[in-house]
């Protein structure tokens, strides 16, 4: 990315109230919380109820704007990653900007459909965006309410998954310092290992098996891109699906699990 400096000027979150448990699941399920928590890492998850995907991408992109103090009216580019829409259209991105009052502003907005990787593609196409000329502020956020698309009754997937909401603001810098490099990619995937038609269909030992091959060659990509060696890298922000994958990764490139912000433990998997 030619000119690929790029700041982060605002960051917030949100998740609902409830919380789900291991136990929880216990009670209709056959389970346990030790089964749970030694094969994903995961103790509680946070369940949306009511609220829908664009309720919780609306309040992650107010926390985030009253967090950085920022004007609204600034924003010129709304992003939302997501597969949780009950709306084919509008977008969420869409809904986001008629909620937060900017329709008479010139706002461009579009949803990402690309599951656990969208969050991060969105920052890739917002930044290009941005380093275009034609914007100067984006909303990039990834909500799911993955509760509304899991099997219940299949223990295999619905104990992984969280919903909540998360969302950063992007604008154009002119430090070298906030240069930012991308390494982004796909498997396509005509086998059916992880679908959603109604509910969510995976293989986890597929999924696995490319998690940790795909990882560490994402990680050292990335850093041939820029200046910077493994051992300069204080915290590395991995997708948080499995406490497994990322003890695997951690394992395969010699480094400590300190190294890795990990939150499945409270969160779930929440893309």
């Amino acid at each position: 990315m030619k000119n690929n400096l790029i700041k982060i000027v605002g960051f917030g979150h949100y998740v609902p109230e409830k919380v789900m448990t291991n136990d929880d699941f216990a009670k209709f399920l056959e389970t346990s919380d030790e089964w749970i928590y030694t094969r994903t890492g995961i103790k509680k998850r946070h369940i949306s109820g009511e609220e829908s995907t664009i309720d919780l991408a609306y309040q992650a992109a107010i926390n985030t704007i009253k967090n950085s103090n920022y004007d609204v009216n600034k924003i010129d580019l709304i992003i939302v990653a997501t597969i949780t829409s009950k709306l084919k259209t509008p977008s969420v991105a869409n809904l986001v900007q008629a909620r937060l009052g900017i329709n008479e502003k010139h706002v461009m907005t579009f949803d990402i459909n690309a599951a656990c990787s969208g969050f991060v593609y969105a920052l890739e196409v917002a930044s290009s965006l941005l380093l275009s000329g034609n914007y100067k502020s984006a909303l990039v956020i990834g909500s799911e309410q993955m509760s509304s698309i899991v099997d219940w009754n299949d223990r295999s997937t619905c104990i992984l998954f969280g919903d909540g909401a998360g969302a950063v603001i992007l604008e154009k810098s002119n430090d070298e310092t906030d240069k930012v490099y991308f390494y982004n990619g796909s498997k396509g995937d005509d086998k059916g290992i992880l679908w959603i038609d109604q509910k969510v269909k995976m293989d986890g030992k597929e999924v696995y098996k490319f998690a940790v091959d795909i990882m560490p060659k994402a990680i050292h990509k990335v850093l041939e891109m820029s200046p910077y060696k493994l051992e300069d890298i204080d915290l590395i922000v991995p997708h948080q699906a499995n406490i497994r994958i990322i003890q695997s990764v951690a394992k395969d490139m010699n480094l400590s699990m300190d190294k890795f912000l990990v939150n499945i433990d409270e969160y779930g998997n929440t893309s």
